[in-house]
């Protein structure tokens, strides 16, 4: 069962406002420990659904594995035992949480590969404003490392995906959405948040906040889980989504709820 935790208003209302928050020290040294055994079980053994993000030319190296929570037995036992459905809850405001996937994310030392600013719901199979993700480090991250947002960008509107390497829109089709504004550009003109991250910490953000991460001098081990919540609703695609789910079967019709054994109930 999952541990229940009750969040400080101040925190709750910072997500509303800016669509990401800190939570510090949200799980044990324990709970860390696990993630951490999992993800280093998961870099041994990648799932089909693995990816390189970085240059052959990088002198680190950035990987990526998603939907490993059903045959990584750590990953299972922390979404279903810790805190993190219950921060999420309160965050979305939401009587129901759901799982939707897990992302395993590591930069190893001297990479050079930036996660280049995006929304992230744009790639997925998911109408509705009810979502958070999680994104907790079992290494310490410097503030140069860490993940930013831009304060508000939650509230819309939905930015074109591209792919990261080429940009290339694989998704929705040129012109169907509006262009991701050039954040590095001018900095300045956006309200950039990001913190500095030790073991136990963890940051809350909705799928629509523009958010992205520089490089990593150190190694950068990082576990993020989604979660939806109430108004959430299947999307069908005519494009396969990142991550892809060719696999729901039974199949979801376009808008239906989430109940479906792939995306598990948390709580309500």
């Amino acid at each position: 069962m999952a541990k229940v935790v009750e969040l400080p208003a101040g925190i709750v209302d910072a997500f509303s406002r800016d669509g990401a928050v800190v939570v510090r020290q949200a799980f044990s040294p324990q709970e860390v420990a696990l993630v951490e055994a999992g993800i280093d079980r998961n870099l041994a053994d990648p799932s089909g659904l693995a990816l390189v993000a970085s240059e052959p030319n990088d002198p680190g190296r950035f990987v990526e594995d998603f939907r490993n929570w059903g045959r990584i037995d750590e990953y299972g036992r922390f979404i279903r035992e810790s805190a993190a459905s219950s921060i999420a809850r309160q965050l979305m405001g939401s009587q129901t949480v759901r799982l939707h996937h897990d992302h395993m994310l590591t930069k190893t030392a001297n990479t050079r590969q930036r996660t280049p600013w995006h929304q992230d719901q744009p790639y997925y199979n998911i109408d509705g404003f009810q979502n958070v993700s999680m994104w907790m480090p079992v290494d310490p991250v410097p503030r140069e490392s860490t993940l930013e947002f831009v304060a508000g960008t939650h509230r819309g509107p939905w930015l074109l995906p591209r792919t990261f390497k080429d940009h290339q829109a694989k998704w929705f089709p040129e012109g169907t959405l509006g262009e991701l504004p050039d954040i590095e550009a001018d900095r300045s003109a956006h309200t950039i948040l990001g913190w500095d991250l030790e073991p136990g910490d963890a940051v809350f953000f909705h799928m629509l906040t523009l958010h992205g991460a520089g490089g990593s001098l150190g190694r950068r081990r990082a576990f993020s889980v989604r979660f939806l919540g109430d108004d959430a609703r299947h999307a069908r695609r005519p494009w396969r989504t990142s991550p892809p789910f060719d696999d729901i079967d039974p199949p979801l019709g376009d808008g239906s709820p989430f109940e479906h054994p792939l995306f598990p109930l948390l709580a309500g």
